[in-house]
């Protein structure tokens, strides 16, 4: 399945973002690149990784040597807060770790500790986008009111807000929040704060022919929100990116939004 074939979310400038992504958190050294490197040959398009990570290196040579085309897989880093006044030094280091010339998503990681750094650090960022460093530019672990901020500073909507999220978190007015204001919502954590032996999924589930953790991964994806679950296991890996047979009816959808909103 190329990245084409795969369901996307539309960033600005005409940015294509896959829907389901290979997360790399704790996916360090040898073992790291081995599953990456098998997330790539199963199919998986987009890779999320970060600075605090420390296996951008790894990432990078997964990607190299997994024979496919650059545009054809999406990059997505993070920036540390505590970089402030190092973002371009920083980002550069990322590039080099990963052997790339851009990455397709730069993050801020979390809102920096001293509010008065959210505007120059986001301004940082808006200029490594307008530089051709990132081809988009977001945030992670934000509220809403921490990206009102943003846009009513610049007039510049982050691309992306990455937080945890699962059918057990599920918020309808945050979920909304983020449409209203053009901020795709990706989500991280899909099953370290799901319960895959809730009835509500299991039913689910075996309607589909599928197991508990895929249909949490579907019902990411036909909310449009990008998910990116993470596994060392190869089994667990080529399970995880299977989710693209079935899709869930309204009712179904409805079903588990319930769980988070009880």
């Amino acid at each position: 399945m190329d990245l084409t074939d795969q369901p996307t979310a539309l960033l600005p400038g005409d940015v294509r973002m896959p829907l389901l992504g290979f997360g790399t958190w704790q996916a360090t050294g040898q073992a790291g690149y081995e599953a990456v490197l098998a997330a790539l040959d199963t199919g998986y398009r987009h890779l999320d990784t970060a600075t605090m990570y420390g296996n951008e290196r790894e990432v990078g040579r997964a990607v190299q040597e997994s024979g496919l085309r650059r545009e054809d897989v999406f990059i997505t880093t993070k920036l540390p807060p505590d970089r402030v006044g190092r973002e371009r030094q920083t980002l550069e280091a990322s590039l080099e770790a990963l052997g790339v010339e851009y990455v397709d998503l730069w993050l801020i990681h979390w809102p920096p500790s001293s509010p008065g750094d959210s505007i120059p650090l986001w301004r940082e960022l808006l200029a490594a986008r307008d530089g051709n460093l990132a081809r988009a530019v977001g945030v992670s672990n934000y509220s809403t009111a921490e990206i009102d901020e943003l846009i009513q500073s610049t007039e510049e909507n982050p691309a992306v807000n990455q937080i945890k999220w699962s059918p057990a978190l599920y918020d309808r007015q945050r979920h909304a929040e983020h449409r209203d204001r053009g901020v795709v919502l990706e989500g991280y954590s899909p099953f370290k704060t799901s319960d895959l032996s809730d009835p509500v999924l299991t039913r689910i589930a075996a309607a589909h022919d599928a197991s508990p953790a895929q249909v949490v991964l579907r019902w990411h994806i036909d909310h449009e929100i990008v998910v990116i679950p993470k596994s060392v296991t190869p089994e667990r890996i080529t399970a995880n990116f299977d989710v693209f047979h079935f899709s869930l009816t309204a009712e179904e959808m409805r079903d588990i939004d319930a769980l988070g909103e009880v």
